[in-house]
């Protein structure tokens, strides 16, 4: 479709808050632009998570090549800095093949992570030093806040002391390599990107179309099985980790636990669902560069994927 020496270093991603429609679309794009899908989905990328994770299902995936989905199991530990470096293989090698990398999802430091290609260290593994930290926050998390405070007092303006992740991360950087995490990201940001990206935003308008779809799907995530799903991966002790705090998943073991109708669970799901969904807009919202594909209805999401396959192929063969 693309000549090979056009789209080297360059990818397009379709993001956008959650139940906006990017599956479909980066199955469309991929479909006319002869692409291949790469997933930028926090919780898509454990396996066993498929209904309440919206995971694409067994067709979706059999219209378009998709990578980095099922990466991992449930109880494991994964970080921003292994979705980059994984994630590149997968966009280097669809790149030599002469196709186009489409990064779907709405994890947006994933893909920040992703299109700049540095800066992510191994941060949040069960190194020495983490370990160590994590001892001494267990005995008196003060000393360590005053420890950031002097030697980061731009990071500890910014953090919550009680935010534990976020002072052993930051302090974590500091006693490995001498140099701030706030001194670090301003050095790292000032650094070109390793990708070109087109980006574009899913956005449908009015907010209440988008509360409506979140609403519908999580209708549809109960017909399809979201009870039975949460039950056998919660009683083989699949949910004891990160991905037992996805939306839908926490949710539901609270209903299973009694604490909740199911009712009351999938109200809780939508209501989740719709706040997260306004973090996402919100984070997109200051990416540079970004294209929003603006839609009111379904005719109208029709008539975007048409218009949107024609802005990535000008776009990729300039």
């Amino acid at each position: 479709m693309f000549q090979e020496d056009r789209l080297m270093g360059r990818l397009v991603i379709v993001a956008g808050p959650t139940a906006s429609g990017k599956t479909a679309l980066a199955i469309r794009l991929a479909q006319a632009l002869d692409g291949e899908i790469v997933s930028a989905d926090s919780m898509q990328i454990y396996k066993r998570l498929d209904i309440g994770t919206a995971k694409p299902t067994a067709w979706e995936q059999a219209q378009a090549p998709h990578h980095m989905i099922d990466v991992v199991e449930p109880g494991a530990q994964y970080s921003v800095s292994r979705y980059a470096q994984q994630a590149a293989q997968c966009v280097d090698d669809i790149l030599a093949r002469g196709k186009l990398p489409i990064v779907c999802g709405g994890t947006g430091l994933y893909i920040e992570a992703l299109v700049r290609g540095h800066g992510f260290s191994q941060g949040g593994q069960q190194t020495a030093l983490r370990r160590q930290l994590e001892e001494l926050w267990q005995q008196d998390p003060a000393p360590l806040w005053r420890e950031l405070q002097q030697v980061d007092p731009e990071s500890a303006g910014r953090i919550h002391p009680n935010d534990k992740k976020r002072v052993l991360r930051a302090l974590e950087v500091w006693r490995a390599t001498g140099e701030t995490i706030s001194e670090h990201n301003r050095r790292t940001k000032a650094l070109p990107p390793r990708y070109e990206a087109l980006w574009l935003g899913l956005s449908p308008q009015p907010r209440q179309l988008l509360y409506d779809r979140i609403n519908r799907r999580v209708t549809a995530m109960l017909e399809q099985g979201l009870v039975e799903e949460v039950r056998q991966l919660w009683q083989q002790g699949w949910l004891q980790g990160t991905a037992g705090q996805a939306i839908g998943y926490k949710e539901m073991v609270g209903y299973l636990q009694g604490q909740c109708t199911l009712e009351e669970a999938a109200d809780q799901i939508r209501q989740k669902s719709r706040q997260y969904a306004k973090r996402q807009l919100t984070w997109f919202r200051h990416v540079e560069g970004i294209r929003w594909l603006c839609y009111g209805d379904e005719a109208g999401f029709e008539q975007l994927g048409r218009e949107s396959t024609n802005c990535v192929r000008q776009w990729a063969l300039r």
